[in-house]
This record gives C-alpha cells, structure tokens and sequence, in this order.
C-alpha cells in the first residue's frame, strides 16, 4: 500500500493533471463543425471586423462580436483564398463582416426600433428616416448567420495597413459622400462606404463616377469566379454557393484564437 503522505502527493498530482486538462479543453475547444478562422485558411486577407467595435451603424460593439475576428465555414473560406490568390499582387480584399451570430441580429433589430441617434444618421443613413430601415434594410435573419455569407472590399496593398482605427479617427462623414479616388478607410472608391443604408449602395446604382463603377465590377467579377454571388442591393455583400447550411441559423459566438488557431 502507498504510504499516506505518498497518497497525498499523488492525488494532488492527479487533481493538478485534471485541473490542466480541463483547462487545456477549454483553449482547445473547437468552433462548431466545419467552421473556421479566416486567419488560419488565408492570413493575408485583412480583417476590418467593424461589428466588434464601435465603428458601425450601431456606433458600439454588437453582442455575439467577443473577437475582431471573420469567421466561415470552411468551403466559404477555401473560395476566399483563391479570390485573394487571383488578385495579388496588387491587390487584398478587406472583409468588415463574416458569420453573425443570431443573437447579432436581433440586436440590429432592436436597435432599428430605438430613437434614432443623429451622428448615426449623419454616416450611414443620411436621406432616409431611421423608421424605414427596418424591415426595408435589416431583417429578422441574416444570411450571415448561416456562415457563408461575408461583406468585403478591394484595398491596394500599399494601403492595405490603414487600419479601422484610422478611419475612426477621420471626421464624420455621410456614407454617400464623394471619395476622391479611396474610400476612407484606405479601399477603393466604391461610391459608398460600407454599410450605407442607400440605394446608392445598390451595386448597379446609377450615378457612380466611372472609377466606382468599375471597381464594383472587378470585385463582382472576382468573387463570381470563384463561386460567390453578389446580393444587388450592397456592392459588399456576397454568399458563397451553394450554401452548405442554407436553413440554418448558427448562434455561437465569435470568440478569440489561441496561438494553435483554436479556442
């Protein structure tokens, strides 16, 4: 037999081992199935995640955002590579959003219904009144929740570092406004900024300057070969197809990477 204070040393071994196994779980715990972090699949790509911050419509961060991170199934994130693949070396894609949690949305939903807040108004719906946002502009369910669904742009890699901080920092500006060339964060004119609760947002709006329309062009094109469709009414929006949950609506949250890509 174990000789008593032998006993004690050893079962504290084993409730220590437990301890750091349980831990280890913890870190290790996977996304849910068929889930990945864009970063591990395509770490080039930069990541303006805006919802898990304050530089959005909502002007904080959205519940379910617990990490700047953009998160897709894995057949959305493979397609992504060879779109960023396809457009280097002068170009990156910039993706502002990716899977949204449910509980996300319902935010939105909820925030839609409060009294309108004026500088929100000032950026990102300047000619329309907040009451027709929704069910017009945000809906009950986002194809987002799904997970193959994302919002991006195109960046020249000599802006590509220009981060969402920056353009945090700029002054107030309506996301209609003219953008001489680049969008404020550093991407390409695109007519609009993201977000904008326009119909100059839609992505064959009429009225864009020859360079907007163009740039709208080359990522629709872009994105079209490697198997993602354009939603018409936001030249950022895209889904992967076909979807592979097209009925279902995930709610886990986004939550940070360890350094081995895990949680």
């Amino acid at each position: 037999m174990m000789p008593a204070q032998d006993r004690i040393g050893f079962g504290a071994v084993l409730i220590c081992i437990a301890i750091a196994f349980a831990g280890a779980q913890a870190l290790a715990a996977d996304l849910p199935e068929d889930f990945v972090y864009l970063r591990d699949v395509e770490p080039t790509i930069v990541q303006d995640m805006r919802y898990a911050g304050s530089n959005n419509f909502t002007g904080a961060p959205v519940p379910g955002y617990d990490a700047p991170e953009c998160v897709l199934l894995r057949p959305a994130a493979e397609a992504l590579k060879k779109v960023q693949a396809d457009l280097r070396p002068n170009l990156t894609l910039k993706v502002y959003d990716c899977y949204r949690p449910a509980r996300a949305v319902a935010s939105f939903v909820a925030w839609a219904k409060k009294p309108d807040v004026p500088s929100a108004k000032l950026v990102h719906y300047p000619n329309l009144p907040k009451a027709v946002l929704f069910p017009d502009y945000i809906a009950t369910r986002s194809g987002h929740s799904r997970g193959a669904t994302l919002d991006l742009t195109l960046v020249p890699i000599a802006t590509a570092a220009q981060s969402s901080s920056q353009a945090e920092s700029a002054a107030p500006r309506a996301c209609t406004a003219p953008q001489e060339g680049r969008a404020p964060d550093g991407s390409l004119a695109m007519g609009t900024s993201f977000d904008c609760f326009d119909v100059k947002a839609n992505t064959a709006a009429p009225g864009l300057t020859e360079d907007e329309r163009e740039n709208r062009a080359m990522l629709v094109d872009a994105m079209q070969a490697r198997g993602f469709k354009n939603y018409p009414k936001e030249w950022w929006h895209y889904t992967f197809e076909p979807e592979p949950y097209p009925e279902t609506y995930f709610d886990f949250p986004i939550e940070p990477r360890t350094n081995d890509g895990g949680r």
